[in-house]
C-alpha cells in the first residue's frame, strides 16, 4: 500500500494542491465545515470520515485521463476566469450567511481552481473525486422531512397489506395499544447516506463512466431506503404483536444496522472489481504555476475572503420593531393556541386582541459570524398539529389530532425591508437587505381559533389582521 501511494503521488500532487489553494481562498466555510464535521450530528456523522476518504482517494487512486491520453491544451485563463466567478458568488453567500448554498460553493470552488492549475481536463477527471467530497457537507438535513414522508407512505401502505388494525394519519401510526410516529430519526437518512457513500466510493475504484455511475447509485439509494422501511415494518409488526410492551420499541439501534447489513454486505460483496492500468502517458503533468495561476489565486484572494472581511465590518443597532395591532394587550407567549418553540436568539413580544393572538420574534445582526435570518427549527410540534389546509400565502389550518380543535395560523417573515412568505424566500432576501446595510430580522405569527363548526370567523380574522397589522420603530 506504502509503495503503491509513493508511486501515485506525482499524478495526486496537483490536485493535493488544488485543494489546498481552494482551502485557502474559501477558508471561512472550510473552517464551519469542520467545526460541523467535529459535532457528528446524525445527517453528519459520516462527514470527518468522509473527507479524509476523499484524500485517500487522491492519494491511492488518484484521477486519470481515459484511454491512455495525454492532457490537451489546458486553457488555464478559462480555469482562472471561472475561479474568480466562483470567489464572488462564494463571498455574497457568505456575507449573507446562507451556509447550505455556501457550502455547495464548496465543490464548484475545487474544481475552479483544478481548471486554473491544472487545466480543463485536469478538472473533468477530478469531478468523480468532488462528487464524493460533497457527501461530507452538511446538506443532508434538507432531505430528512421527504424521506420522512416517504417512509410514512411505503410503510402504512405496508402495515395495510399485512393485516394489522392501524390508523396511520401521515407519520403516526395508532396502534390498539399505543401510538408510533415515524419522526426524523426514522428518516433512514444514516443508511441512506453510507449507501451512497459507499456507491461513489465503488465507483471511483473501478473508474466507472456516467453509466455505472448511475447503476449503482441507483441500486445503493434503493437499498439504504428499502432498509430502513423493513426496519420500520418490524417495529411496528413487533409493537402490535407484543401490545407495545417489547424492549426493541425502546431500543432499536442495534437492530437496525443489522437489517441495513443484510442488505448492503451482499451486494457490496457481489460488486464489480476491475483493476486500472495506466501508463505514464495516462497521468496529468502538473506544470509549474505562470503568471495566469498566479494572478488568478490573487485576484480570488482579493474579491473573496479579503473584500468580505471589509464588508462584514460592524455597525450601529437599530431601534426594535413594536408590534402594532389595534385593541390588543400584551400576553404571554405561551398561552398560544399553538404554543411555539423559538430560539433564545430571538426576542418575543405576543399580543392578544380578542380572539387573536399574534407574535413578534425578532434579531439583529451585529457579527460577522450571526445570521441576519436565524436557523429556526421546526416550531411546534408536527405529529400533534398537522397541516389541514393551505388558503393563500402564509395563511395555513392546523388540526390537533388528539382534540380535533383546529387553529387558523398566519404567518411571514420580514428581512429589512423585504416581506416573505416561507422561510427559504426569508433567506433569500438577506442578500438584498445586508447590501442595503438591513440587518434586521422579524417573524410575525397570527393564531386564532377555529369555532367548532367551521373556520369562516376565523380565517376572515387573521386575513384582516395580516392586511393590517405594521411595525412600528
Amino acid at each position: 500500500m506504502l509503495r503503491k501511494t509513493l508511486d501515485n503521488l506525482p499524478p495526486s500532487r496537483p490536485y493535493l494542491i488544488a485543494t489546498a489553494v481552494a482551502a485557502i481562498i474559501f477558508y471561512p466555510t472550510w473552517i464551519r465545515l469542520g467545526k460541523a464535521w467535529l459535532e457528528f450530528e446524525q445527517v453528519l456523522a459520516h462527514g470527518l470520515a468522509t473527507a479524509i476518504i476523499f484524500l485517500a482517494l487522491l492519494l491511492i487512486h488518484p484521477p486519470a485521463f481515459p484511454n491512455h491520453q495525454a492532457p490537451s491544451k489546458p486553457y488555464h485563463l478559462a480555469g482562472a476566469v471561472l475561479l474568480i466567478a466562483t470567489t464572488i458568488i462564494w463571498a455574497l453567500l457568505e456575507l449573507v450567511r446562507l451556509d447550505t448554498l455556501t457550502y455547495l460553493v464548496l465543490p464548484a470552488g475545487l474544481v475552479a481552481t483544478a481548471w486554473a492549475l491544472i487545466g480543463l481536463q485536469g478538472a473533468l477527471v477530478f469531478i468523480p473525486h468532488v462528487l464524493f467530497f460533497s457527501l461530507s457537507l452538511p446538506i443532508w438535513a434538507d432531505i430528512v422531512p421527504f424521506l420522512v414522508e416517504l417512509a410514512s407512505i411505503v410503510v402504512g401502505s405496508w402495515v395495510n397489506w399485512l393485516g394489522m388494525t392501524a390508523l396511520i394519519e401521515g407519520n403516526s401510526i395508532t396502534l390498539p395499544y399505543g401510538r408510533m410516529v415515524i419522526a426524523d430519526g426514522c428518516s433512514g437518512i444514516r443508511y441512506f447516506a453510507i449507501s451512497i457513500l459507499l456507491a461513489m466510493m465503488t465507483s471511483i475504484l473501478n473508474d466507472f463512466r456516467w453509466r455505472g455511475w448511475l447503476i449503482t447509485l441507483a441500486i445503493a439509494a434503493t437499498i439504504g431506503l428499502v432498509a430502513n422501511w423493513v426496519r420500520i415494518t418490524i417495529l411496528v409488526a413487533v409493537g402490535y404483536e407484543s401490545n407495545m410492551q417489547h424492549d426493541l420499541i425502546n431500543d432499536h439501534e442495534t437492530m437496525g444496522w443489522i437489517v441495513y447489513a443484510g442488505f448492503i454486505l451482499p451486494a457490496f460483496y457481489f460488486s464489480p472489481v476491475h483493476k486500472r492500468e495506466l501508463d505514464s502517458s495516462s497521468k496529468p503533468a502538473f506544470t509549474s504555476l505562470n503568471r495566469t495561476n498566479v494572478t488568478a489565486m490573487l485576484l480570488a484572494i482579493a474579491v473573496g475572503p479579503l473584500a468580505l472581511a471589509i464588508a462584514q465590518r460592524p455597525t450601529p443597532p437599530d431601534s426594535p420593531w413594536q408590534l402594532e395591532l389595534p385593541d390588543s394587550k400584551i400576553t404571554d407567549a405561551d398561552d398560544l393556541p399553538i404554543t411555539l418553540e423559538l430560539p433564545e436568539s430571538l426576542k418575543t413580544e405576543a399580543r392578544r386582541s380578542g380572539d387573536l393572538w399574534a407574535l413578534l420574534a425578532q434579531s439583529q445582526k451585529h457579527t460577522a459570524e450571526q445570521k441576519l435570518v436565524p436557523y429556526l427549527p421546526r416550531m411546534f410540534n408536527t405529529s400533534l398539529w398537522q397541516l389541514k389546509q393551505t388558503f393563500g400565502p402564509g395563511l395555513h389550518s392546523y388540526r390537533n389530532i388528539e382534540t380535533n380543535e383546529q387553529v387558523i395560523v398566519g404567518q411571514w417573515f420580514q428581512v429589512g425591508s423585504n416581506r416573505g412568505w416561507t422561510y427559504k424566500e426569508a433567506k433569500l432576501f438577506q442578500i438584498p437587505a445586508l447590501l442595503a446595510q438591513e440587518k434586521q430580522f422579524g417573524m410575525i405569527v397570527l393564531q386564532n381559533k377555529c369555532a367548532p363548526r367551521n373556520c369562516e370567523r376565523a380565517i376572515e380574522s387573521v386575513q384582516n389582521a395580516m392586511n393590517s397589522i405594521k411595525l412600528a420603530r
